[in-house]
């Protein structure tokens, strides 16, 4: 595993993670509330048949669906507890340092980062390589290097 990388992406993916946990919830109710209807109308006759067999083909579809979500929630809280847990472990120097640069990326942060600790870029970088293999360590144990 190239931890580092895999630490650096798993940052980068954070606030859209966050978003799916909101998201998916909704996506999901609104699905029941379809279903719901789909269940309560009745089915208007389509060439000589009712639509008893297309509506419980759409019920089926909206229930996978609904499923499907569910799964995918549940692996997205997960991923957040792992993810969270990794960040909880980190100093607040070191969450800093990956805040600006992976969680909330913003221009100039490297250069911002030197200001604000009072430092050459050179080492911003090595506390932000210090600060992924803690975040990665806290996550995995022991890293491969």
């Amino acid at each position: 595993m190239q931890w580092k990388e895999e630490a650096m992406e798993k940052l980068k993916r954070y606030s859209a993670m966050r978003l799916a946990e909101k998201n998916i919830p909704e996506q999901i109710c609104m699905l029941e509330a379809s279903a719901a209807s789909l269940r309560s109308s009745t089915a208007p006759k389509v060439g000589g048949h009712s639509g008893v067999r297309g509506r419980e083909d759409a019920l089926i579809n909206n229930l996978a669906e609904r499923q499907e979500l569910e799964w995918s929630l549940a692996r997205v809280k997960q991923w957040l507890a792992v993810t969270n847990r990794g960040l909880n472990a980190l100093t607040n120097e070191e969450l800093v340092i990956l805040q600006r640069m992976y969680l909330c990326p913003e221009r100039g942060a490297v250069d911002r980062l030197c200001g604000e600790l009072g430092v050459e870029q050179a080492t911003v970088y090595r506390k932000r390589d210090k600060a992924l293999q803690h975040f990665t360590t806290a996550m995995y144990g022991f890293l491969e290097t």
